[in-house]
This record gives structure tokens, sequence and C-alpha cells, in this order.
């Protein structure tokens, strides 16, 4: 036998010797570039999220406090919020802007954004009711009821403009069912959400107004002198869902269901809000 039969044989036995004693022949891993093969890729955090919330002015502190709460149990998510009032975000939307989750102060907002199929519809969902409340200054009380809006002393009485928003669609409702609507209207002076109709009485500008109970929670400068009646009006519920356009719909539908968490619920009902 030659001598270069006999490295091949040497190395057939070998080989054999290696199978049977459990050699491992795989290759080893391979970079090329800069960019590791699958096999050698470390673990690594996801990529970084930003989630647009567009949600009613009266939610402004309760989802002041929650957003911190969310980002801590999902680090790689940031909320951005955008307060306003509920009509006004919702022409937003219907014009392209880039948002992930809407919460309306009504369910009419919502109603036709569904409509146009800008939600997913399956997402929605009340999140939250509320009651509407006369207030008045602080240091002063000329009215105690909506009745008294009709007293000549009452020159100016704020309310959200029912054209476009919630607060002040509820507040039409209501004097609209008590027959005092018509009457008062010269005495309107409208808010373009339901802060600045807050604003309006503790400023001075208007001796009454017509808010949600927990935005009249959120100030010192007035009172509450009735909690109206839920019968005259719809009911106040804050619906939510995701939208179509969002490019990030598994941590948006995260968010929901955070909100719907304990920590969560507890934080809107210490606002003044109940859950649902």
């Amino acid at each position: 036998m030659n001598k270069k039969k006999i490295i091949t044989f040497l190395a057939l036995i070998g080989v054999t010797l290696c199978a049977i004693a459990g050699c491992n022949f795989s290759s080893p891993t391979i970079e090329q570039g800069n960019t590791p093969t699958k096999a050698s890729v470390p673990n690594v955090n996801q990529e970084n999220i930003q989630l647009t919330v567009s949600a009613a002015a009266s939610l402004k502190e309760a989802l002041g406090e929650i957003t911190p709460l969310f980002s801590k149990a999902k680090s790689n998510v940031a909320i951005r919020n955008n307060f306003g009032s509920s009509g006004e975000l919702q022409q937003q939307i219907i014009n392209g802007a880039p948002v992930d989750v809407f919460i309306s102060a009504a369910a009419k907002q919502m109603d036709e954004l569904q409509k146009k199929d800008l939600i997913i519809a399956d997402t929605r969902r009340d999140l939250l009711s509320n009651r509407l409340v006369l207030i008045v200054p602080a240091d002063k009380g000329d009215a105690k009821e909506l009745k008294d809006l009709i007293n000549a002393n009452i020159k100016r009485i704020a309310i959200g403009d029912p054209r476009s928003v919630p607060v002040g669609q509820y507040a039409q409702q209501a004097l609209t069912k008590l027959e005092l609507f018509k009457d008062l209207q010269s005495k309107f002076v409208l808010g373009n959400n339901v802060r600045q109709v807050l604003q309006f009485v503790e400023s001075g500008n208007a001796q009454a107004g017509i808010v949600y109970a927990t935005d009249a929670r959120t100030s010192t400068k007035v009172k509450v002198v009735q909690v109206i009646d839920a019968r005259l009006h719809a009911p106040i519920v804050y619906p939510i869902a995701v939208l179509h356009k969002s490019s990030n719909q598994p941590s948006a539908k995260s968010y929901l269901e955070f909100l719907s968490s304990e920590p969560a619920k507890n934080i809107f009902e210490k606002y003044g809000f109940s859950t649902l």
C-alpha cells in the first residue's frame, strides 16, 4: 500500500472514530462586515416606539399621571398626549393627523370616525363616564341651579361650543329639556373646549358655566352649585379606539389594555371619573 493510500485509510478511520465519539463538525458563526449572522445576534431591546394619543381636554390630569406608569411598564414605548376638544381632535384625524389612539368625550365624534372607517372597530369601547355640573366663581353665588340662569342679574354664561365641543352639546341638551336654551343664547360665552369654559368662570368673565364634574374638581376658583340630572342629557361616555393609520397598532392596543388595568382605574377614579 503506497503512502497516499495509507494516509487516506488513516483519515477514514479517524473520521469514523470521531463520529462514534460525537465530535462536532459545525462551522463557527462568521460575521460579514459589521452584520452578524443570525446565530451571533445578541438579545437586544425592541425598537423604541412613540404613540400619539389624542384625548379630550378633560383627561389632561388623569392621563398626565397614567402616562409615566405605562412608560415604566413598557420602557420602549413613549406616549405623546395631544389634548383638545373632541370635535377638534376628530377633524385633525379626518385631515390626516398621525394619531395612534383617540379618546373622545362623547360617542358622536367616535361614531363619525367609525363611519369613515378611520378606527379599528373591534378596539372601540367605552372607557369612562362623567357628570355635568353647574359652576359659579368661588366667591360669588348668582346662580344655584340651571333655572336661575334666566335671571336678569346673570349676564354671561360659559358653555362649550355645541357645534364641536361635547360638554357644550350636553349643556345644550339639558337646557333644551328645561326649555331654557333659546332664551339664554344671548348670554352664552362659547369655549373651544371644557378647560376654556372653566377659565371663563375662574376669571369672572362668566357668572356661571357648565362643565364636567372632573374639571370643576381641578380648580379652587370655582364651586359646584348643582350636579345636573343625568336624565336631561345623553350619557356622558368616553369611547376609545385605535386608528387604522397607526403604524404601531400592537403597542396602541397594549396601551388600551393598560388603561383598563387597576392602577389606571384608580387614577381615573381619583380624578372623579367612573370607570366602565
